[in-house]
């Protein structure tokens, strides 16, 4: 059971993971965009961006979803959600993870001990990130290793012009801890060690090499890294890095983190009143004389593209500072990134506790007062379920059919069923009160059955401990459209009497619907959702109407099908053929004597199925129990 939970794991994090990259990567490339905006700004508001989109590798939306969907006021909005209900599986596509998803379907039947090909893939690929985030690691320790050994070796400087110059810069930058200055053999470029105690590494012999000036702005650079915090920055990117090592952009992003870093510290230097051409002179002298950090997360002084920032600092005019409107926009973005998913998760919640749970627009929904639920073994075969004016009952049926019956689905649109949810069988007698009985008897005909679902599925979650969620994946579906000639039936109009003796009442009310279980289906005056509903059941696949039929019409339609559908999804035999596919006009096998259902549509109705894939809603069953004792 373990292999099996442990196997459905891998299985699940590829696509989650190709989903948190997609996402990230677009928040990257959102984040570019803004940077272009700014460009004519200061590099601190850049760098702040190229840093959120950094942090956002670490974290998933999918985190901000699952903390939308516990928040309090997901019970408030449950009406919500059905006018957006495709539109939010169609946004939720990337931002949900399938881990859940794949554990709840993790049965027996889908799993084996024996791994696959396809399970052992994913343990590959996790065996190659693991050597590559070692890897990682390893060389970045040796570089640490390095310098903590000249951080070892240094001694403290605490007297001298590097010390003096450096308390005077401290108390302009307004920094109130007195920052250590550490005097290294080592010939490493002047940089800041630590993160929350940070020290500056001073290398022996290269004040000697600068004048005061020099001195000071090469002090200043350092001071204006450890007041933005720039090892911390870095060290969070690292982390990226490491875990993301396979993927180019985290690496593209660390450079233009580094290249925005040194370029903020720049402006800084010389805004605060350092002539250009001594702080460019002061930089070279350091470069010549010393070897740049190994590591992003001890800030130096020549990091980035250094041709380039020469060029910046004697030629850049002064950049300006953040105005009101591009705050706002930039205060907007973040909200937007944050607020959207948390919205989402918000959204997504209130179908799970629709769907676990009864509810009515916003008021509270009426439950069956007395439910008694008893396994029934007699392989009777005799199969009944209907509603009565005080209750529900079922006979010798499985808990599917009663799942399809309260969420309105058909059988291949349920998924993460396990077993026993289509071989148990049981009777199921359910009754309410008369206070809610008289009640449903004053809703229309589909608020009465919509009421009447909502009280099976509180049934379901408080028996059965049911606990389910709807997703949109693209599967293939049957397009049912009018074919060359148009229909062939017609629309049924009121006081049309039919042969049963039932007749049309005025106002176009249901006269009646047929279905023979046997390839034959007679409507009088509906419209062609039961149709579309029967067609569903026959063919094991979704049917989308797309003939822009919308009245209630009168046909009749019989056929020969390798296997008979009951009226409640199952299957009750099968020649073992293959049946024949839209257009082919044969027949489903030597011993049929009728034609296909496709050809039967397509001669006896004038319409016409055609196969395509589009958006089919899945009830995925994330939690069932057999029934508690009544």
């Amino acid at each position: 059971m373990i292999l099996k939970y442990l196997s459905a794991m891998w299985m699940a994090i590829p696509p989650a993971l190709g989903s948190h990259l997609w996402q990230s990567t677009l928040f990257c490339v959102i984040a570019g965009l803004l940077t272009l905006m700014l460009r004519k700004n200061r590099a601190r508001a850049r760098y702040g961006l190229w840093l959120a989109a950094s942090v956002k590798f670490l974290i998933p939306f999918s985190l901000l979803v699952g903390l939308g969907s516990h928040l309090p006021w997901a019970r408030r909005l449950a009406g919500t959600k059905a006018g957006l209900s495709f539109a939010i599986e169609e946004v939720s596509q990337p931002f949900a993870s399938p881990l859940m998803i794949v554990m709840a379907q993790a049965t027996p039947n889908k799993l084996t001990v024996l791994p696959s090909l396809s399970h052992l893939l994913p343990a590959i690929l996790g065996a190659v990130w693991l050597c590559g985030f070692v890897m990682v690691v390893f060389v970045w320790g040796a570089r640490w290793r390095r310098i903590s050994v000249a951080i070892r070796e240094s001694v403290p400087l605490t007297e001298g012009r590097e010390a003096e110059a450096l308390r005077r810069l401290e108390r302009a930058a307004g920094i109130p801890k007195a920052i250590p200055i550490l005097l290294s053999r080592a010939p490493l470029e002047p940089g800041v060690f630590g993160i929350i105690w940070p020290a500056l590494i001073w290398p022996k012999g290269i004040s000697e090499r600068l004048d005061d000036a020099q001195l000071d702005a090469v002090l200043a650079h350092e001071l204006w890294h450890v007041r933005h915090r720039d090892n911390l920055a870095a060290a969070v990117h690292m982390a990226v890095e490491a875990i993301f090592w396979f993927f180019p952009v985290v690496w593209w992003l660390g450079t233009r983190l580094v290249e925005e870093r040194e370029r903020a510290c720049d402006q800084e230097v010389v805004g605060l009143g350092s002539e250009r051409r001594v702080y460019a002179e002061s930089i070279l002298k350091t470069c010549e004389f010393c070897l740049e950090s190994p590591l992003s997360c001890v800030s130096g002084i020549s990091g980035a593209d250094l041709k380039k920032r020469m060029v910046l600092i004697m030629t850049e005019r002064v950049q300006e500072k953040l105005g009101f409107k591009r705050k706002l926009l930039l205060g907007a973005a973040g909200l937007m990134a944050i607020a959207l998913p948390v919205v989402f998760g918000l959204l997504h919640a209130t179908q799970s506790l629709a769907e676990s749970q009864a509810r009515s627009g916003g008021g509270k929904a009426p439950v069956y007062e007395v439910a008694s639920i008893k396994p029934n073994k007699s392989g009777d075969n005799n199969t009944r379920m209907g509603y009565s004016p005080d209750g529900f009952s079922a006979t010798e049926s499985n808990l599917q059919m009663v799942i399809m019956e309260a969420y309105g689905v058909n059988p291949h649109e349920i998924s993460g069923a396990p077993d026993w949810l289509n071989s148990d069988r049981y009777d199921i007698e359910a009754k309410m009160d008369s206070s809610t009985a008289d009640g449903l008897r004053k809703l229309s005909e589909n608020e009465r059955r919509a009421e009447r679902q909502r009280m099976l599925q509180a049934l379901l979650a408080d028996r059965f401990k049911l606990m389910v969620h709807r997703e949109t994946k693209e599967l293939p579906v049957y397009e049912l459209v009018v074919a060359k000639g148009g229909p062939k039936f017609h629309e049924a109009k009121p006081g049309d009497t039919y042969p049963n003796g039932m007749k049309l009442p005025d106002g176009h009310g249901r006269a009646g619907l047929m279905f023979m279980g046997m390839g034959e289906l007679t409507a009088q005056g509906l419209p062609l959702a039961p149709l579309v509903r029967e067609l569903s059941l026959q063919l094991g696949r979704t049917v989308i109407d797309k003939t822009g039929l919308t009245g209630e019409y009168d046909f009749s339609l019989k056929w020969t099908s390798d296997v008979t559908v009951g009226a409640f999804g199952e299957r009750l035999s099968s020649r073992g053929t293959e049946g024949s596919q839209p257009g082919t006009g044969g027949t489903s096998g030597p011993e049929t004597s009728g034609p296909s259902i496709f050809t039967a549509i397509q001669d006896q109705l004038g319409l016409k199925l055609e196969s395509q894939k589009g958006p089919v809603a899945i009830l995925v069953i994330d939690r069932v129990e057999k029934p508690s004792a009544n």
